[in-house]
């Protein structure tokens, strides 16, 4: 659920309890019960517009980056050739924007459940909306999970951009998500079958500090189908507890995920117009906590 008081907007859920976390918000921009999902854009007053959806925060203007760019660029880096690239749900439009920046890609795809998402973010946030228009960008609408099992083709790089799989909001809280499929041992198998032989798969992995049995889970599943399964992860404040994680996947057992193939230089970096991610800190990124690394190791 959410409550709004004072002109402050506070992001209370069953996946974080006895933690909120608010932003003040000057106005309430977009408000919209599409099929699957309640969106909402905010105009905040420290951290530019924020989309809402179902309660939980996906993103806002100021600090959006540090998601965008390591999930786009983690995977595409540590690719030797990322020509082919699919990319599951991410309706804001920021990872597309990320991906349309690589050199390497010569083709994207994109599945995204709800296009009201893309409607509402396309006319308030349009610095998220740039790659949308990008010509090697082909846009379907649909469950991702149907996607698979439809498409013909193959990827060299996958992402998954899901939102949480468990409904916050407060008429609802505790139901499934839209991206509920998108953490199930079915959807995996699938993303499996549909990468290259020297693909990399990645996927939003949730917090270390939050869902360390679920991020534990899902590497013990990834590792039944991939030979090589890393978690990475970045800071990002109006997440809960500042961090995310992401789960990366390769069918070839000798690539070293830690070591981006792709190096860009600060001047590369620059022309990017990056704000986040560089060499250093795709490396650093998977350097864990004691804690986690523990976790992670322990039966």
């Amino acid at each position: 659920m959410n409550l709004k008081f004072h002109g402050w907007f506070t992001e209370c859920s069953p996946m974080w309890p006895g933690q909120a976390f608010s932003l003040k918000i000057n106005k309430l921009i977009f408000d919209k019960k599409s099929q699957y999902q309640h969106i909402q854009i905010y105009e905040t007053e420290k951290y530019g517009r924020m989309l809402v959806l179902d309660g939980a925060i996906q993103l806002t203007e100021r600090d959006e980056a540090s998601y965008q760019e390591m999930l786009a660029f983690l995977p595409l880096n540590s690719h030797p050739n990322p020509e082919k690239v699919l990319v599951i749900g991410g309706g804001d439009g920021g990872i597309l924007r990320e991906v349309a920046k690589h050199p390497a890609v010569k083709e994207i795809v994109m599945c995204e459940i709800d296009d009201h998402v893309v409607a509402a973010c396309k006319e308030h946030i349009p610095s998220l909306a740039s790659g949308f228009s990008d010509p090697r960008v082909t846009l379907h609408f649909g469950d991702g999970m149907e996607f698979l099992g439809s498409h013909a083709g193959k990827f060299d790089v996958i992402i998954t951009d899901a939102s949480d799989p468990v409904v916050p909001d407060d008429d609802e809280a505790g139901k499934d998500g839209p991206a509920a499929t998108l953490f199930n041992d079915a959807f995996y198998a699938r993303l499996h079958e549909k990468l290259n032989p020297e693909g990399v798969l990645a996927c939003q992995g949730e917090s270390m500090w939050l869902h360390k049995d679920l991020i534990k889970g899902l590497m013990k599943k990834s590792r039944e189908l991939y030979p090589v399964v890393e978690y990475a992860y970045t800071c990002t404040p109006s997440y809960p507890c500042g961090q995310i994680g992401f789960i990366l996947c390769s069918k070839n057992p000798t690539l070293n995920l830690r070591v981006p193939v792709t190096k860009w230089t600060s001047e590369e970096v620059k022309r990017l117009k990056l704000k986040y991610y560089n060499t250093d800190i795709h490396s650093a990124s998977f350097v864990l906590p004691t804690f986690m690394t523990e976790f992670l190791s322990s039966d």
